[in-house]
Parts: C-alpha cells; structure tokens; sequence
C-alpha cells in the first residue's frame, strides 16, 4: 500500500517522523517493513528495509525520501500529512534560521521537487540544494536571492495594462511558487490587493470558464448526496483550519454565477494568509454547485459546473446539513467556516441555522459590519460625538445592510446601555420597495422586520434623505451611480461632514464615486468606499480616499479564532475586532481625512484585531488553547507563516 504525502520537519525534532505517522491523520502502529532511502554523506543513495522510523530519523543527515511498502491503516488508506500533530504552526516556526527537511511519504525526484509549489524556490536554490537535491542542470546556472524574484516578478506584472491579464499571471505565480506568490502580495498589498480580491476577481469569476486552467480547491455537487465526507477525504491536507464556501447565488454584486464563484474562496483565503498569517495547507476553499439560474451559464459552452437550474428548499437544505455535518467529522469542533457570497434567503437562515453548533462566519454579513462599524468609529473623531448621537439611513437592506445595522445597534446598546431595540430606531433602511416602515411589515422577509420603523412609507431615496436628515448615509444596494448629485448636495446641506460610504462591489456597482462624492460636497463628505478609487483633487486640494474593505477585518478575526482554540463565534468578538481597527487609526490619518489605516501595515494591524478577538473569547468561555498568552499580540505574530524561503539540507 502507498501512502504519499509531504511535511517540513524541524531540524530538532528527532522523533517528528514518528509524531507525524502516528498522527490523528495517519495512524501507523509498531514496527512495520517499510523503504527509506535518503542520501548518505557521501551524496550516495541507502537504502535500509524494516527500520523503525526513530531510528531512521536519527540516522538521517540529509533529505528523507520515505516510501511506505506495507502498513496497517486504521482508517484512511490515502492521506497527506501536513506539519506535526504536536505542533500546529511547526512549519512556520522553522522559516527563518533553521535548516528543514523536505520529507515526502514517496520517493521524489530532484524534478518534481521544482514543480511543487509549496517547496519551489525556482532560482533560488543555492548550489548547495541543487546538489543535495539532484536539480543541477535542471536549473540555468545563476543563483538568485528571493528579494530580487519579487522585484523581477512586480516589473513583469507592471507590463500588462488589463487586470485580468494580471489576476492569471498572479494565479500561475501561485500554481509554480507558493512562497513567492505570498512574498509578493504581502510586499505589495495596496497595489495587488484589487488584483487578487476586488475588483479584480468579479471579472474572473464572470470568465472562470475560460481562464480556467488548474482546479483550486473543492467543487462538491448535488449530485455528490452521500458522498461528501468521501469527497473531504480526496482533499490532500487534513490538519485545515479555515474553510471559506460558497454556492455562488451572489457574487459581488454580480448576482448568480453558480460554479464559477469559486474565484471567491480562492481569493479570501489567499487573504487569510498574506494578511493574517494563516498557512496555505490549512486554508481549503469549497464551492456547492447545486446549479445556476444564469441562463447565460448554462448556456455557455465553457461553463465548468452542473447545466441545471438551481436545487433549492429541503433538498438544498439537505444537501448543506451534509456538508456541516461532513466537516465537522472530518476537521473537527474549531475549524472556521465561513460563508460567502450566499443569496439572502440561504445566508441568514444558514448563519441561524449553525452558529449554535459550529464555528462559523458570514463576512457579508458580519465581516462587512465589523469593517464598517470600524470606519463608523474613526470618523466620529472628524464630526464629533457617540454614535448614538447620530443618524443612520442605508440603500439596500440585504445581507451586508441588515448585518452592519445590527452591529452598529448593539454597539449603541453597549455604549449607551439602552435596549436594543431602543437603539434601532436610530437606524433606517431603504429596499427596492421604499423606506421600510410599520406598515409593511407583513410583507416583509424575516431579517428585515426589526428594521421596520414607525414612519410614513416613503419610496424614493431622496425624498428619504430630506425626511429623515441623516447624518451617515450607506450604500450597500448593489446598484451603482445611485447616490445621486441631488442625494449627495442634500446630505450636505444639513451636515458640515456628511459621511458618505458607497460600499457595493465591484467598482461598476458602487453608489458614486469619489470624485462625485468630493465635488458634490464641496470637499466636506468623509467618504469611503467597498472598491478602491484613486486620489480626487478638488479645488487645489488632494483627497485620499478609504477603503472599506472587508480584509481589514476577516483574516485577524480568523486568526484570533485559531490561536485561541475558539469554538464558537460571538458578536462579542466581532465588535472587539472593529474596536481594534478603528484603534490603528492615527491622528496622522484622520487629519488626512483617512477613517482606515494604509493596507501597507496590515499583518500588524491583522495581529492586533487577533489578539482582541482572542482575550474576548477567553472572557467568554469560547477558548480552548490553554494558557492563555500573555502577550496575545506578539503570541499572534509568532504563528504567523512567513513567505520567506527555507533553507534546504
């Protein structure tokens, strides 16, 4: 029986091996034939049957190639092992001085080790490791530092003008060399942030079909009923720890793109790492393709997913309690699920539905508010006042609107320790149907009830500006160019710093642009956006605007989550996360109009979001990490993966 997989063994650990075997993943008992061959100081090849692993990882100076030839399994009969059980970031720990050892349960070649993206480091392997490791000749003869392929690698995506064309070369980074593709995002956040997330990634996924070149991740049908924990088991890692699904109903503001959504997750968990630190191994994206009703899709002769309209009520709802219930089994009490880009009809109920049983999180609708409520918080030292001070009126009352008013609700409570459904009346919401009001409220879906408030109906926005007289106005409709020159001259007219955040996605979807938000204002809006927009310079006066974007806030939260062992998420948590946010925001920034910090610090700030988020789920009884650390901050950074290259025996 042949069981392959691949690990990195710290240098000092004499016994990893043997840890590694008899893992939860890969349950190996006693002394068992088995060949090793590894090389000999002498560079020749040895090769030894019937040792036990111990002593084959005493005995070893160099790389271990380990072929597995006969063995008992208790479970599983294919798995990959990625790092120790013992210690969960043993890899990343190992990245900066120490040598490692590249170890794979099958006998490798100096070949295959260039075409493994985790282990690759193209021409950076010294002359040393190309001997070590047979890839001399393999490689032109020039040895170069990893800071320089990032250099090269940012003048070659500097030369195309189309975004697509740089999101492909970026994704073909990522299939060749995984510590690159990481080195260069995390090198270069502002500028290749929109190409990897959005805007970027809305257009990939509309052309998935026909970019599409290697599967990432894993694509689970309705058809595969039954079947799902098999399917979890093909996946080559078993230690994951963040899961980002979808079931592509609502992309962006895109609307149903079914199968291809699942740019979406690839994208995020990209995120997860460069931003938060989570390894690569551990994250695992997923798309539930129960069809589409985008009759373009199905039509189209390149479209990647199921040619059929879309499953809905018990067999959806039966399909998905599979998928839960599937990973849970297979990953565990603490692995992060989280939702994304779900229609408003499944997010809410599947956010209900599972929050008591597992650790999961909509970032439409909880990370979208958290990221708000941060920007919400800075800007209050520009305009004075609580929050409660102040009036709020939304476009659009789907998943990102109702989340983002609710967390704002529960802040006010907190702060002003009203009721909440005292703080509510604060906040106002505008649908397709008008101003959402008491005497709709039988027609109203579920999630948008405790928004009905005591008001005449009103159907326009702009008569509900000038009824209502907010002071912070949201966009969150999926519709652009709908904060009109009128709606915009209004909000100022009664606020000296109207605060304006057009947060639909991608950039085509958002309610105005910064430019008009700037120009109709007079230069007075406080304004923010969900796509980026480039400096305005209005009237000899340059304005930068922020970015309300999610990434701020996700992959701190899942970090926090990891390091601390939590097992539920609690709302708790995310107003900690927002608070941390709006924290890193200086006086430096605000005199520049800014209510975010700059991308350029984001693994710092991601840390500090980690830790607030961890010390409140050790308030709460949610943590399962014990001790808890001290210093939460520096705990945080320690864990997190470091794009560098390792240094090969």
């Amino acid at each position: 029986m042949s069981i392959k997989g691949t690990t990195v063994m710290n240098n000092n650990s004499v016994s990893g091996v043997s840890r590694m075997m008899q893992s939860q993943s890969l349950r190996v008992s006693g002394r068992y034939p088995m060949v090793v061959s590894m090389m000999n100081r002498n560079g020749r090849p040895e090769t030894s049957v019937g040792v036990s692993v111990d002593n084959v990882v005493k005995e070893v100076n160099g790389p271990i190639l380990v072929e597995v030839v006969d063995c008992k399994l208790k479970q599983q009969s294919s798995v990959v092992v990625e790092g120790s059980s013992d210690d969960m970031y043993i890899e990343d720990t190992s990245t900066k001085d120490e040598y490692v050892t590249p170890l794979s349960v099958s006998v490798a070649s100096g070949y295959s080790l260039l075409r493994n993206p985790r282990h690759n480091k193209g021409l950076a392997f010294t002359e040393n490791e190309r001997d070590a490791h047979y890839i001399r000749g393999l490689l032109p003869p020039v040895v170069v530092k990893q800071d320089l392929q990032v250099k090269k690698t940012m003048n070659d995506l500097r030369q195309y003008e189309v975004p697509l064309h740089k999101y492909q070369a970026m994704m073909a980074l990522q299939e060749r060399n995984e510590r690159l593709f990481y080195k260069l995002l995390v090198e270069n956040v502002e500028e290749l942030l929109p190409i990897v997330y959005t805007p970027t990634v809305g257009e990939a996924c509309q052309k998935y079909g026909t970019i599409f070149k290697r599967p990432q991740g894993l694509f689970i049908t309705i058809e595969d009923k039954g079947r799902i924990l098999e399917i979890l088991n093909n996946w080559p890692e078993k230690d994951i720890q963040v899961i980002v699904v979808t079931d592509g109903e609502r992309i962006l503001g895109l609307g149903d793109l079914g199968c291809q959504g699942m740019g979406i997750p690839v994208g995020k968990l990209s995120l997860y790492t460069a931003l938060g630190g989570i390894r690569p191994s551990a994250c695992l994206p997923i798309t539930i393709d129960v069809g589409t009703n985008n009759e373009k899709l199905l039509n189209d002769e390149f479209y990647i997913g199921l040619r059929q309209k879309r499953a809905t009520g018990q067999e959806y709802a039966e399909l998905m309690n599979e998928f839960m219930s599937a990973v849970k089994q297979n990953y565990g009490e603490k692995v992060l699920i989280q939702f994304e880009d779900f229609a408003n009809h499944n997010a809410f109920d599947l956010l209900a539905k599972y929050s008591p049983t597992h650790l999961v999180f909509n970032d439409d609708i909880q990370g979208t508010a958290s990221v708000v409520l941060a920007g919400l918080i800075s800007a209050l030292k520009l305009v004075g006042g609580s929050l409660a001070d102040h009036r709020f009126l939304f476009l659009g009352a789907g998943e990102a609107g109702t989340g983002i008013a609710e967390l704002i609700a529960l802040e006010i409570s907190k702060q002003t320790r009203a009721p909440l459904e005292e703080a509510r009346k604060k906040i106002y919401l505008v649908d397709s149907k008008g101003l959402i009001v008491k005497s709709r409220l039988n027609s109203l879906q579920h999630f948008k009830k405790p928004w009905a408030q005591e008001h005449q109906p009103v159907t326009d926005l702009l008569d509900a500006v000038k009824a209502i007289r907010p002071t912070v106005l949201i966009g969150s409709s999926g519709v652009g160019q709908t904060f009109t020159k009128e709606v915009v001259e209004t909000m100022s007219s009664f606020n000296k710093k109207p605060i304006i955040l057009a947060l639909s996605n991608p950039t085509s979807k958002s309610e105005c642009t910064a430019e008009q938000a700037y120009t109709w204002s007079e230069g007075r809006a406080i304004f923010a956006s969900g796509s980026p927009f480039g400096p305005v310079e209005y009237n000899g006066k340059v304005y930068v605007s922020g970015q309300s974007n999610n990434a701020y806030i996700f992959p701190g939260l899942g970090l926090g989550l990891i390091i601390s062992g939590a097992i539920r998420v609690h709302d708790d948590m995310l107003l900690a996360a927002s608070e941390a946010l709006a924290a890193q925001v200086t006086l430096e920034h605000i005199e520049k109009g800014l209510i975010y910090p700059p991308f350029t610090n984001i693994r710092k700030i991601s840390a500090h979001i980690a830790a607030k988020v961890a010390a409140k789920a050790y308030e709460l009884d949610l943590a399962s990490r014990f001790p808890q650390p001290e210093n939460l901050v520096a705990y945080a950074e320690s864990c997190m993966y470091s794009p560098n290259y390792q240094k090969y025996r």
